[in-house]
Order: structure tokens, then C-alpha cells, then sequence
């Protein structure tokens, strides 16, 4: 896909600031859309299906998110939040619930760009896959490569874009222990920024939705003090 077919879905209620990062964003060659509450965001994603959503979580409406929960049950977009928030606590929770990155206001435009830019490269520079279709634990856990989908005994599971990616790292190489800079530079990419604790957030994250019981996990496994393994059969 090229750079300028990629559709930018820009949700923030202040007007001067969706108009900086609108300029910006299509100087670099980017379709930007924009929407200025939760209601308009929602529909605004149906009817265009973006490549990527630039989120506040300060909306008049709904929070960003519910925003995001909403989109996470439909969708793997990347999604990258703007939050005045800068305490780790929040930034986490933001992950936690399915953003791919943040950027804290006041924000430098340049660095949005950059940042959407990095998150789109990421998404298209995606893990080779072994097979089309990988299987584990007789057909408990199958992973379509073609489609970009993941199902749990039959049921499709919903990874954001870094979760799939992360999981498809580990699942190219089973018998590795991969510590959190590993996974941090392998999968999420060197120019990611962020928190070792980030990736603890997404393998729980993960744990969750692939594991029959997170707590007693088969398919991803800590190995203390280093890091964590694939463990499928």
C-alpha cells in the first residue's frame, strides 16, 4: 500500500489542533479525516475504514476509551492515543485496552508524523510467517497468516496489531527465550518508545485472550529473570 492510500482518522474536540496535525499529516502524503467527538469517530471509522486512528481520550461525548474498547472489538487498527495523562499508571491502562502508542500534549507535530509513521511501518514490515495456516494443540489455537487472524478452539480472537505481531515473533521461534528488549526491538521495532513494562502489559494482554486459563499458561511462558517463550505443540 502506498504511502498515499493510507487513510489518517484524526479525533480530538479541539479544532485547532485536528487542523495542525491535519496540515502536517497530509503534507507527508497521508488522506486525513477528522472527527471532533466519540459519535462522530465511530461513524466516521465505518464509512472509511482508516489505516490508522490519532485518539484523544478527552472527548465531549464518550472517552477515548470507550472509543478504543469499541473499536478493539471489531478491528486491529493501530490506534495511537493523545492523553495530557503522562503518569506511567495511565499510559499502561491505555495500552492495556488496545492502543499501539501514545504521545503526551503538548505535542510537537513532527513527532506525531513521525510517530504515525513508525506505527504504519511496523504494521507492514510484519513477522514471515512459517506456514498460511499454523496450528497448535490439536486446532486449540490457529493462527491464519493470510488473513491476519487468530482463533481460540474455533473462535476468532481480536489481538491488536502489536499483540499479533508479538505472538507471531514468539511462534516463529518456538525453543527461543525472548527477554522484553527483544521483543521490544523484534516485534514492536527499535524506534518504538516505551516502557519495559509495556510488553508485560501486552503478554498479558495476550494471555487473555489465547489462554484457557491465563494464570496456568501453555502457549506463553515466563521464564524468570529472563523473559518469556512460545510453548505450543
Amino acid at each position: 500500500m502506498n504511502q498515499q492510500d493510507k487513510k489518517i482518522l484524526v479525533v480530538d474536540d479541539e479544532v485547532k489542533i485536528v487542523e495542525v496535525v491535519k496540515s502536517y499529516l497530509e503534507h507527508h502524503g497521508y488522506m486525513v479525516y477528522e472527527a471532533y467527538n466519540g459519535k462522530e469517530a465511530l461513524v466516521a471509522f465505518d464509512s472509511i475504514a482508516p489505516s490508522l486512528v490519532v485518539l484523544d481520550l478527552m472527548l465531549p461525548d464518550m472517552s477515548g476509551e470507550e472509543i478504543c474498547k469499541t473499536l478493539r472489538k471489531k478491528s486491529r487498527v493501530p490506534i495511537i492515543m493523545l492523553t495530557a495523562k503522562v503518569e506511567e499508571e495511565d499510559i499502561l491502562k491505555g495500552l492495556d485496552i488496545g492502543a499501539d502508542d501514545y504521545i503526551t500534549k503538548p505535542f510537537s507535530p513532527k513527532q506525531l508524523v513521525a510517530r504515525v509513521a513508525a506505527v504504519l511501518r511496523r504494521m507492514s514490515d510484519d513477522t514471515a510467517p512459517l506456514a498460511n495456516i499454523i496450528s497448535f494443540n490439536d486446532d486449540d489455537l490457529t493462527l491464519d497468516t493470510l488473513r491476519y487472524e487468530v482463533r481460540k478452539q474455533g473462535s476468532l480472537v481480536n489481538l491488536t496489531p502489536n499483540e499479533y505481531k508479538i505472538l507471531m515473533t514468539m511462534v516463529k521461534y518456538p525453543a527461543k527465550v525472548f527477554t522484553r528488549d527483544e521483543l521490544i526491538n523484534i516485534a514492536l521495532g527499535a524506534d518504538f518508545e516505551g516502557f519495559d513494562r509495556t510488553i508485560d502489559t501486552h503478554i498479558k494482554n495476550i494471555r487473555q485472550k489465547i489462554e484457557s486459563d491465563p494464570k496456568a499458561p501453555k502457549y506463553i511462558l515466563t521464564v524468570h529473570g529472563v523473559g518469556y517463550r512460545f510453548g505450543g505443540e
